[in-house]
């Protein structure tokens, strides 16, 4: 039974999600609410599955970490998602002058399928590059340090993300988008691809994926992006794919290894990763902040 969990959790997961958005798009009804409920479906579910099959048995063991989690998570989905919903087209709306900016840009008339796969790749190249620039440029580190200072791999800690840096990477892969005129249903049909990779990106589960590691950010290869090595970790950076990854050459899969030594910061880094999350943000604005 464990074997069947978990070559299949993860392809369930995006049939579900990508099923039924396009069941919802088919019928008229709301585009979000499936997205919604099969992505929390498939979080709920993986920390179920957690406490029974765990990848590793210690990283169920708190560590000081998870209040942090829990409250990053709350803000990212009770404010800042929510702020940058409501934000995104007004900015549309600033920088052009109507809500319909650039249409002719897009190539709406395409399949749909198509358009979707556009979409996809042109956001996970943004997405790519913010999150490359987060471990090449030293401000950058300081706020994407947050996410690696947590010292074991589950659920939750996929939300345990910088404010800043989650604006700056949505401004930088989905508010373009908007900018080139792509339909809502279209950046919709791109989230229901792909959240379903990222709810499961850092489960603790012994899960298998195959082939789907070549195309997908899956939990086997995002723990080596969350090494304490720089060799290892300054890997895979791709949000849900992992094509950008393989084109630029930072895609790290060694084959017959199940995942890094350690999970955590580098071993140089001075970032304050045991505070509370409130001083772990405000650090930013701390004069000894950026130094490594």
């Amino acid at each position: 039974m464990k074997n069947i969990i978990s070559r299949s959790l993860l392809p369930g997961a995006l049939l579900i999600s990508v099923g039924s958005f396009l069941y919802a798009r088919h019928i008229g009804a709301n585009l979000e609410l499936p997205i919604l409920l099969s992505s929390l479906g498939a979080l709920g579910l993986a920390m179920l599955l957690e406490r029974y099959m765990p990848h590793q048995a210690a990283w169920n063991v708190p560590r000081s970490d998870a209040r942090t989690d829990w409250v990053s998570f709350g803000l990212l989905a009770g404010a800042v998602q929510p702020l940058l919903k409501w934000l995104s087209p007004l900015a549309v709306v600033a920088l052009y002058g109507t809500s319909e900016p650039a249409t002719g840009v897009f190539p709406d008339g395409t399949p749909f399928a198509l358009q979707v796969l556009l979409v996809t790749l042109l956001a996970e190249f943004g997405k790519y590059w913010v999150h490359r620039w987060h471990h090449t440029q030293t401000s950058l580190w300081w706020l994407h340090a947050l996410h690696h200072g947590s010292e074991r791999l589950y659920a939750i800690n996929n939300f345990r993300v910088h404010p800043l840096e989650y604006a700056l990477k949505h401004s930088l892969s989905m508010l373009p988008l908007m900018l080139l005129g792509v339909p809502a249903d279209v950046l919709l049909g791109y989230i229901a691809l792909t959240q379903p990779v990222q709810m499961l990106q850092h489960v603790n589960l012994p899960l298998r994926h195959g082939w789907l590691n070549y195309v997908f950010s899956t939990n086997e290869l995002h723990r080596w992006h969350h090494s304490n090595r720089p060799e290892e970790g300054n890997s895979n950076y791709g949000s849900a794919l992992m094509v950008w990854d393989q084109i630029f050459g930072t895609f790290h899969y060694p084959r017959g290894a199940t995942g890094p030594e350690t999970i955590g910061l580098f071993a140089t880094s001075k970032y304050p990763s045991r505070r509370s999350y409130w001083a772990q943000v405000l650090s930013m604005f701390s004069p000894a902040c950026c130094k490594a």
